[in-house]
């Protein structure tokens, strides 16, 4: 007779063992993988672009530009410089660059139309006036830059002035931006002496914005929150069916209508 002396239960250690074992494994190898899987993901936008670039599929075909009004899309093309074998997935800093070096451009953003165009977003320098020179009228934007853009060829819905003027530019500027129905009544905006007098006197003079061929004469601090005044004055004056030869906003919360 052949007699075990070995303890009992003491040949299923190994395999309780392994089975605790395989089970710790299976407890970190789940977070692990899902970790891996994150930082894949979050690599992507590196990694990604790398190897999309090298396929023929995702080369630039087509060059959108939007938003112009007065730049000419070949001059953007031209200063995009992008050979043909460009893919859509190089960067896009560079070409941003290079748009920025026109004179009209204020403001760029470059985005992808996949498969193969490249969509090129402009803000434009708009001119906020016309200034009459010896040879023609040139457009000047609310910085007091002189705009290359030609009156002659391109319709400019801009206010005519006699001189060059950095404080009504940027007069001009803020109307449009805050207040487009305003300043599309503006047809012409100009300095007058300030007439002698002991209650109105104006170191910069008066200003005389011409609205809907009706003067509005203001000091030289004029602001738009002021020039608003001048909307329930004329609601007024038609219902009243007045005709007036001349706003006056000089006057200190008060809006003079002189009559024919």
């Amino acid at each position: 007779m052949i007699v075990d002396d070995k303890p009992i239960g003491s040949g299923d250690a190994p395999a309780g063992g392994q089975t605790r074992g395989r089970a710790s494994k299976r407890r970190w190898l789940k977070p692990a993988l899902l970790a891996l899987v994150v930082l894949i993901v979050l690599l992507v936008p590196i990694w990604g672009p790398v190897l999309l670039r090298r396929l023929s599929f995702f080369r630039v075909r087509r060059v959108e530009v939007a938003g112009v009004r007065y730049v000419e899309p070949r001059d953007i093309l031209e200063r995009l410089r992008i050979d043909t074998l460009a893919s859509v997935w190089e960067d896009t800093d560079p070409l941003v660059a290079r748009v920025r070096t026109h004179p009209l451009v204020r403001d760029v953003e470059i985005d992808r139309k996949l498969p193969g165009t490249l969509v090129v977003r402009l803000v434009e320098h708009a001119p906020v006036a016309l200034v009459a020179t010896p040879n023609g009228f040139r457009a000047y934007d609310e910085r007091g830059v002189a705009l290359p853009i030609d009156p002659t060829a391109v319709d400019v819905n801009a206010p005519v002035m006699a001189h060059v003027d950095s404080a009504l530019f940027r007069l001009l500027g803020d109307a449009r931006l805050e207040a487009p129905a305003l300043y599309a009544r503006l047809s012409e905006v100009r300095r007058e002496p300030t007439p002698p007098g002991p209650t109105l006197r104006s170191s910069g003079g008066d200003v005389v914005l011409v609205l809907d061929s009706i003067p509005v004469r203001t000091s030289s601090d004029i602001t738009l929150q002021r020039l608003a005044d001048i909307e329930l004055v004329e609601r007024d004056l038609a219902r009243r069916r007045l005709r007036v030869v001349e706003l006056d906003l000089r006057y200190k919360d008060q809006v003079i209508a002189r009559l024919p």
